[in-house]
This record gives structure tokens, sequence and C-alpha cells, in this order.
């Protein structure tokens, strides 16, 4: 139960996230938001670490693969992409197309075993899901 709960916290915070990336952009440019954005989740990790956890932070270098590591990467283009979309389709219709790929995403990762997930077996019930969820898409967008 904590789990849904903790997911549906994040799935509001990330299109409130969206919606204040967006502003800053419009009195900045797209990179100084996401850099900012990058900035401050930094200071937060550390303010929040040296509270709860002191463990050392070279133990993130122990990973493998070491490609790994990219996850702030993917992060910063994970800020420019939501801003833009946020930009040019509205906040509503931006959330959902971002949580649409990645379901379909997060399922092929999970159906193929990809970076090291276990492999899920193939069930035409998640499909139907998908195919559920790409027709609200399409509903909410026709005009």
């Amino acid at each position: 139960m904590i789990g849904i709960f903790i997911a549906l916290i994040s799935g509001a915070l990330m299109s409130v996230q969206g919606v204040f990336n967006t502003e800053v952009t419009k009195a900045s440019s797209v990179w100084v938001s996401a850099s900012w954005v990058q900035l401050s989740a930094l200071v937060t990790c550390l303010a929040v670490w040296s509270v709860k956890e002191r463990e050392n932070l070279l133990n993130v270098f122990q990973v493998s693969p070491k490609y790994m590591l990219l996850g702030g990467v993917i992060g910063a283009f994970i800020t420019f992409t939501v801003i833009k979309s946020m930009e040019s389709l509205g906040p509503a219709k931006a959330a959902m197309l971002i949580v649409i790929s990645q379901l379909i995403v997060a399922y092929l990762i999970e159906l193929f075993g990809i970076f090291g997930a276990e492999k899920a077996d193939f069930s035409w019930r998640k499909m139907i899901g998908m195919a559920v969820a790409i027709a609200g898409v399409v509903l909410f967008k026709w005009e």
C-alpha cells in the first residue's frame, strides 16, 4: 500500500515540477532551467544525506555496470523534454503522454530483462491495459 501512495505522490510531484520548470524557462532558457533543477536537486540530496545517512559518497562508483551512473545525465534530458512537452502541449496532455511512454518502456524493459531487470512473461492483460491507456490519451486529446 505504501508503494502505491509513494507512486501517486511521485506522479503529482512530476506534474507540479514540470509546470514550475516551464515557468522558470520563460524567465531564462531551457538549459538554464534544467541546470537549476539539477543543482537544487543536488543540494537537497546532499542535505538529506548529511542528516539521514552519511555513508561514503564514493560508494556510488562501486555500481556495475558503470553505465548505470548515467542516471543524472538522463535526468537532465528528462527535465528538458518535460519542459518542452508541457510548453507545447500543456500539463495534462504532456503528462498523459509521458506516463504512457513510461508504461510502454517499463514494460519492454521488464519483458526483455533489459538493464538487469527481472525478466517477466508476456501478458495480454498488460498489453490490453496499455491499449486502453493509449485510447484514453486519444480520447482526451480528441476535440
